[in-house]
């Protein structure tokens, strides 16, 4: 028998090839605005533009040295090889034990799950609880990926919109009215990326009267932020006001962005064990385990001296005061104080209006070409009008930032 192969031989420029078919999913989803964003960036400078990044979410810190000692030790001492999927013993231990230090959870091993990052962790979480057609309450604004993940798992987004004149907070009256017999899972966020707002005690426990009379839909809360906090309430996870609401409540953090760790990649989260087994088995057919070196060091990031967390966040606070002030001092734009993260989430229509602009995909590039000052499209994060900044930067490139700005809107 004579087989006959056809071979795809190298593409010659110019010339057409057969296009190549990708799967449907692909069609309901978009890149990350914030990924392209910081790409675009990169390619910018490459070609000699003196671009100001504030785009781009990462600690502009180094991580702390006592934990990044810990991933050369791990190296040396040859802990190099997988680990058990879900994470190392040690690391679920100083998980637990963080939960019940910090938030008064009290979680056990079988209930906690070690991650390539919370984004993973968010991503196993829908793919494990999430059915075609269930919908996911995801209020706007919210991070760029929650909608999108949601459809990978061929769920529904539902971003009812909560705008500045209420905090950029979901109420609870627009809670029950998002909710349907098809409700599977909300998705809250606290203190918020992008717009830096956090939720009180008080209105998580108004949220989660909602929410009893629900049953059957779970909580997911999204804390990554929580440590770059400086409202004069103390931090509030939801299940710290909402206790009785336990055994459906998923609880998300990680390391990367209180200890500076973004690169390091881990997540983890806490809750109903089955859940989190399930999630485990999602995850035990893409990454399967973290990083065995980022895992010891994020063991000592969470049992170790929190001092270095404290002296980022005494910037980051310095910083947004000061951003924000200069921010508000510009034309058409407007800037809520916000109780935590590292951004800026202006409500720039009035620019939008005063530049006769169509919308904030436009007004971005205005900055980007007139100022070299680059943004994030608020459309991104389900609330046109808007500009996301990131103030993980030097003070120094802060007050440069806004000279840039002052000087490209004064000179229209």
């Amino acid at each position: 028998m004579v087989i006959q192969l056809r071979y795809a031989f190298p593409p010659v420029p110019g010339t057409h090839t057969v296009p190549v078919v990708l799967a449907e999913r692909l069609k309901r989803v978009k890149p990350s605005p914030t990924v392209a964003l910081t790409g675009r960036v990169a390619k910018l400078r490459a070609e000699g533009k003196d671009i100001i990044g504030l785009g781009v979410g990462e600690p502009d810190f180094d991580t702390p040295v006592h934990i990044a000692d810990a991933g050369v030790d791990a190296i040396r001492n040859g802990f190099t090889r997988y680990t058990a999927v879900e994470g190392i013993p040690d690391l679920k231990d100083a998980i637990i034990a963080k939960f019940k230090r910090d938030n008064g959870i009290t979680y056990t091993r079988p209930q906690i799950l070690v991650s390539t990052g919370a984004k993973q962790t968010i991503y196993n979480l829908f793919m494990a609880v999430i059915d075609p057609g269930d919908e996911v309450i995801i209020p706007a604004p919210y991070w760029v990926s929650y909608p999108d993940i949601a459809l990978l798992a061929e769920g529904t987004p539902v971003t009812p919109y909560a705008g500045p004149e209420q905090g950029y907070k979901i109420t609870p009256a627009q809670l029950e009215a998002a909710i349907t017999p098809k409700t599977r899972l909300f998705m809250l966020n606290s203190p918020s990326n992008p717009t830096g707002a956090a939720y009180t005690s008080a209105e998580l426990h108004a949220l989660g009267a909602v929410l009893r009379r629900h049953t059957d839909v779970l909580v997911a809360t999204d804390d990554m932020y929580e440590h770059i906090y400086w409202a004069k309430e103390p931090f509030a996870s939801f299940l710290t006001a909402c206790p009785d609401l336990y055994d459906r409540t998923i609880t998300i953090n990680g390391v990367s962005k209180s200890y500076a760790m973004t690169g390091w990649r881990i997540g983890y989260c806490g809750g109903p064990a089955t859940i989190v087994e399930a999630m485990s088995t999602i995850q035990s057919q893409s990454t399967s385990n973290p990083s065995s070196i980022a895992q010891k060091a994020a063991v000592v990031a969470l049992n170790g001296d929190q001092a270095c967390v404290a002296e980022m966040n005494k910037h980051f606070k310095a910083r947004h005061d000061f951003f924000n002030a200069g921010l508000n001092a510009l034309p058409g734009f407007r800037v809520l104080p916000g109780a935590g993260t590292f951004y800026a989430f202006c409500d720039v229509s009035g620019a939008i209006r005063n530049l006769g602009l169509a919308d904030d995909h436009e007004f971005a590039e205005f900055l980007l070409d007139k100022a070299g000052v680059a943004g994030v499209p608020g459309t991104g994060f389900g609330a046109p009008g808007h500009i996301r900044f990131s103030f993980a930067v030097s003070q120094q490139t802060l007050e440069k930032a806004l000279e840039r700005l002052v000087t490209a809107l004064n000179e229209q």
